[in-house]
């Protein structure tokens, strides 16, 4: 089961968010039949959505993670609750490329390098805050680490991981971790963690190790007395209803709803973006909606 753990520092110097994403990483390669490249920068962004979402204190707050890279793959989106439950899509899941001479994924040609990383709160006020950085690199961790530098000025270390198999390009194991110095935090504290971080082994080579996330926490933050804030399970969760649907539509206003294609059945068919759920409307059910429209647009 996927899992947030949240430490902090008992000088209050540093706090440590470590994340176990596999399943829902592989949860979203299964929904939207990703390729080896997409899993990978699919299952960064989401994993770093849901680490960003779980530092929201409002409880119906949420966090987006926009990114335009002008790669192959288009737009990455993920949005994550305060709880850290995520969802996302990628505009072109099949796109894929051949292994760098390192053979590593190339996630940074397929997001493409040409863009800016987009991050928006929503905090349910009407008034989302909205922060852009360009991009670093495309390779998602990077541009996070530098969207907090840039739009926030808080210095933070943002390490993201996925492993895939490169035979069957099935995702295995997926993890994150974000580490932020926080306000008062002398040389020493920095020089330390700077430290610690130049010894970490990747995420998921840790992951394979059978390191758990405290423990993960606890190594980046080796020499400091580290306290635990909270830990809590997360999932790949996606709220879309027929109904939310049918409330979007209302938007199009009559004319368009009327005008709608209609499949074999005689249905207009609707799919989420973040899930590929596949919802259908009746003509007798367009009618209603269409109705409801020209009332409200007689309203206004």
């Amino acid at each position: 089961m996927d899992k947030i753990l949240r430490t902090i520092t008992s000088d209050g110097s540093l706090m440590a968010s470590a994340i176990d994403s596999t399943d829902l990483v592989y949860t979203a390669q299964r929904l939207h039949g990703l390729s080896k490249t997409a899993t990978a920068a699919l299952g960064r962004l989401l994993t770093g959505a849901s680490l960003m979402g779980a530092m929201l204190k409002e409880t119906d707050a949420t966090l987006t993670l926009k990114v335009a890279g002008g790669g192959p793959l288009g737009n990455l989106v993920a949005l994550a609750d305060s709880r850290g439950n995520v969802r996302g899509y990628v505009d072109h899941p099949e796109a894929d490329l051949p292994l760098k001479p390192n053979g590593k994924l190339d996630v940074g040609g397929a997001v493409g390098r040409e863009g800016r990383l987009a991050v928006i709160r929503d905090f349910g006020n009407g008034k989302p805050y909205v922060g852009q950085v360009e991009l670093l690199s495309g390779e998602i961790a990077e541009d996070i680490t530098e969207y907090y530098a840039v739009s926030e000025q808080v210095p933070t270390v943002c390490a993201l991981g996925v492993l895939v198999n490169k035979e069957t390009g099935e995702a295995m194991l997926s993890g994150g971790l974000l580490i932020q110095v926080l306000p008062g935090a002398d040389d020493k504290a920095v020089s330390r963690l700077e430290e610690n971080v130049g010894k970490l082994e990747s995420i998921t080579t840790m992951l394979a190790k059978g390191m758990t996330v405290e423990e993960i926490c606890r190594k980046a933050l080796d020499g400091f007395e580290v306290e635990v804030l909270d830990q809590f399970q997360i999932n790949y969760v996606c709220n879309c209803s027929k109904e939310r649907f049918s409330n979007a539509m209302l938007t199009l206003g009559a004319k368009e709803i009327r005008e709608l294609p209609l499949n074999e059945q005689g249905q207009a068919e609707a799919v989420c973006h973040y899930c590929n759920r596949k919802y259908y409307f009746t003509r007798e059910e367009l009618e209603v909606l269409a109705r409801q429209a020209e009332e409200s647009a007689r309203k206004k």
